[in-house]
């Protein structure tokens, strides 16, 4: 058996020798000793050592460090030991002081702001990244995808118009219902239908399209980049000389663009049908009644309002979900998150570009 871990000084070079087994096992007061221990210490001598472990190794560096004492005598082997746990060595993260509520507050505040602008910044220029892939691709028409485009109409569009439809109808039906209810208490339940018809078409029909699509197109484009970033698709592409804002985004892009104005139109019909039979089982006003009253008393600029809002909420989708798609990075839970980002993202912008239309459309006077 290996005789137990001790230490003697020579007191003449201010050498501590260690010697007998510096293992878990065999070290006994040892450790206890060593922090007693108050003497001048320069050099370790380790060569009477018979066995050390990591732990040993450990005790001894951490003397050694607290008395500025070099180590010496080691064979290879656990020389390479001694430098493994020197080196393994690294500082406790303590946990910082929470800050008062106040200014934890507006730091929060501040960080949001800074995300908020850089992202800004960053859709920005996505954006002007993605005109410029439409630019090369209306010069090289021969790098057009067809049918990507195709699909992405399927699953922007197609498969889109059943949930659109059943919101839409209730949508109308909702609109008709309470406002029949507060035009009672006027007598001017007729005036229903005027409500039904304009807001549909100026601004629930596109913008209740456009919130439904940011949902199910939106967040779909930013997982389907996500994961292909994660399993290197992407940059495969760009291996082999595709450009991937070429075949990813503008096929994406182009879809929902073209589509969403007909999915609004297509919504704006629904929520008519809907406030229609609203209108007919509760006030008793016939649909031949109805269609002749929506005419009368809807513009044509709502519906031109309606067409030209559709394709910029579109586009602003469609960037939205592509660049957050284009965001992940290292794992699988970034996929997630920039998918929710990607919807929130493009919700927001979309309420927002509304309001700006709005004043804008009353400005010039189709209001």
């Amino acid at each position: 058996m290996r005789a137990a871990a001790d230490f003697d000084q020579d007191a003449r070079d201010g050498t501590l020798r260690f010697s007998g087994d510096l293992s878990l096992a065999r070290l006994g007061g040892l450790p206890e000793r060593l922090d007693r221990y108050d003497g001048a210490v320069s050099r370790i001598d380790l060569s009477g050592v018979e066995r050390i472990d990591t732990v040993g190794a450990w005790l001894v560096h951490r003397f050694a460090a607290r008395h500025d004492a070099r180590v010496e005598g080691l064979d290879e082997d656990n020389q390479l030991l001694f430098d493994q746990v020197v080196a393994a060595e690294q500082p406790v993260a303590q946990r910082a002081k929470p800050a008062h509520g106040v200014v934890r507050l507006f730091e929060e505040v501040g960080q949001a702001t800074a995300t908020a602008g850089r992202t800004m910044l960053g859709l920005i220029a996505f954006l002007g990244a993605t005109a410029l892939a439409f630019v090369g691709i209306v010069r090289h028409p021969s790098r057009f995808r067809f049918n990507a485009v195709v699909q992405r109409f399927e699953v922007v569009g197609v498969t889109a118009l059943g949930i659109i439809g059943l919101m839409s109808f209730l949508v109308g039906m909702v609109i008709a219902q309470q406002g029949a209810v507060q035009l009672a208490q006027f007598g001017a339940e007729v005036f229903t239908i005027n409500l039904v018809g304009r807001l549909t078409f100026r601004e629930m029909g596109v913008l209740m399209t456009a919130i439904m699509v940011a949902g199910r197109s939106g967040s779909a484009f930013a997982a389907q980049l996500g994961t292909m970033k994660l399993t290197e698709e992407i940059d495969a592409m760009r291996t082999i000389g595709v450009s991937p804002m070429e075949a990813l985004v503008v096929p994406r892009v182009l879809a929902a663009v073209l589509m969403m104005p007909l999915l609004g139109f297509y919504a704006c019909m629904i929520a008519l049908i809907g406030g229609g039979v609203l209108v007919w089982i509760d006030q008793g006003i016939p649909p031949a009644t109805y269609i002749q009253r929506i005419r009368e008393v809807v513009p044509i600029t709502d519906l031109y309002i309606g067409l030209i809002k559709a394709p910029v909420f579109g586009a602003i989708i469609a960037v939205a979900g592509c660049f957050q798609g284009m965001l992940v990075e290292s794992d699988a839970e970034q996929v997630g998150s920039r998918t929710t980002a990607a919807v929130v993202q493009a919700i927001f912008m979309v309420i927002v570009l509304d309001a700006f239309f709005a004043v804008f459309f009353t400005w010039v006077g189709w209001n």
